[in-house]
């Protein structure tokens, strides 16, 4: 886990070109990792790019006991004989991917104590949601003192009808139900591509799943898993927010190793807009020669538009030749990046859930503050194309999710330096 803060120089200008190759993607990877705890052996992930989060939930897993090891891109972990069964506050805090390990531990311990999770300031998340599908599974759950004690000495298959889509909700579930007595069946399942993932990992591991992918998994319990071997997929919100940086410049830029369908909302958009996207099989290729075309856009569960990029994509219409809306539907405290888009000459507007972007003919340079993960991503590539010098603040929120995007950035001909704070006297604000 990093120790020091940093903050970016960036100067705008050149339009980036070239291919790049994104990391394996956070948001499968941390589910894989609270499956461990279910695992009879060590369970071996690669494709693991070096991550705040990816460090913090691995910290959490030592602290419960287990063994945690890094061999350049492969992550070993090992759970030992019973650990404990509470998740340390001070992690917690600082990562929402901790509420994963309320199945596992419930799973394979029969209680777990879940601290209410943290993670990035964008509104409310409660797991409502985990908790009743596991209180429907016969766990008794008491909120106490800042956190939830869930007991269950023993898990049963049940029916599971969310409410709504939840994509740790579904992992959750998902992975307790592996070690639940009967079957399980998971209704309104999320359908991201990063469960699937975990899907096909626990698969590896011995567990019998079917209908992944789809609104209904279905899930048969056995009496144990195995360690296993798995390859995390590439990352997806990685490769959305290179390929906007490509169309945002106006270069020609290639992320290799996505698969396109991963990425079709954002690719039908990035097309509306005016940018040219092809794929050959090897990856997803996006070259903009023509204006930025303005384009509507609402977040939605995948297949839909991801939250995950709208941030980013916000910064893109700034640059666009009308007016466009975008609609935020997961998140209910997701612009938080616009009132520092504005700071480098954005014309936004805010009602409820609703931002109205006019486009504008330049962004100009200035100081700015992260606020979050993806508000991280939008500042670095409005300062791509900003006329003089962008500083970014507080990029640890951006070390979270993206591994030295400075530097693939700078492989495609971008200008940032990555600087400690204690060197800040050195700009002059």
């Amino acid at each position: 886990m990093k120790g020091n803060r940093h903050y970016f120089i960036i100067e705008g200008g050149p339009p980036l070109r070239g291919e790049i190759l994104p990391g394996g993607a956070k948001n499968a990877i941390l589910p894989m990792m609270a499956a461990s705890v279910v695992a009879g052996a060590p369970l071996r992930i690669r494709n693991v790019p070096k991550l705040d989060d990816v460090d913090v939930f691995g910290e959490i897993l030592r602290q419960l006991g287990g063994s945690v090891e890094r061999e350049n891109d492969t992550v070993t972990m090992d759970q030992f004989a019973a650990g404990a069964c509470e998740v340390p506050y001070d992690l917690a805090k600082r990562l929402r991917a901790s509420v994963l390990l309320l199945g596992p531990l419930l799973a394979r311990y029969g209680v777990a104590d879940i601290p209410i999770p943290g993670g990035c300031d964008i509104g409310d998340r409660p797991i409502d949601q985990h908790l009743k599908a596991f209180t429907m599974m016969g766990a008794a759950c008491v909120k106490d003192h800042g956190k939830w004690h869930v007991t269950a000495p023993v898990l049963k298959g049940a029916r599971i009808d969310f409410d709504m889509k939840t994509v740790t909700g579904t992992e959750n579930v998902l992975i307790a139900a592996c070690l639940a007595r009967g079957e399980t069946v998971i209704n309104n399942a999320a359908l991201e591509p990063e469960v699937v993932d975990l899907a096909r990992c626990l698969k590896k591991m011995g567990a019998r799943i079917e209908g992944e992918g789809t609104s209904t998994i279905h899930v048969e319990g056995v009496a144990s898993l195995r360690g296993a071997e798995h390859t995390a997929m590439p990352d997806r919100i990685e490769a959305a927010t290179l390929l906007i940086a490509g169309a945002m410049t106006g270069g020609d830029v290639t992320v290799q190793h996505i698969a396109p369908e991963y990425l079709e909302s954002v690719l039908n958009k990035l097309e509306e807009s005016g940018a040219r996207v092809s794929s050959d099989g090897r990856g997803v290729r996006v070259i903009r020669r023509e204006p930025v075309r303005s384009v509507t856009v609402a977040t939605n569960p995948f297949p839909g538009f991801p939250t995950d990029v709208q941030a980013q994509f916000m910064a893109y219409m700034c640059l666009s030749d009308s007016v466009s809306t975008i609609e935020e539907n997961i998140f209910e405290n997701r612009f938080r990046h616009v009132a520092e888009l504005r700071r480098l000459g954005a014309d936004i507007s805010v009602s409820g859930r609703v931002a109205v972007v006019k486009g504008v003919s330049e962004l100009s340079g200035a100081p700015v503050t992260a606020t979050d993960l993806r508000a991280s991503a939008s500042l670095v590539l409005a300062g791509l194309v900003a006329d003089g010098e962008t500083i970014v603040k507080d990029i640890e929120h951006l070390d979270r999710g993206y591994e030295k995007l400075e530097e693939k950035l700078n492989s495609l001909g971008a200008s940032i330096r990555r600087l400690p704070e204690e060197d800040e006297c050195e700009v002059i604000y």
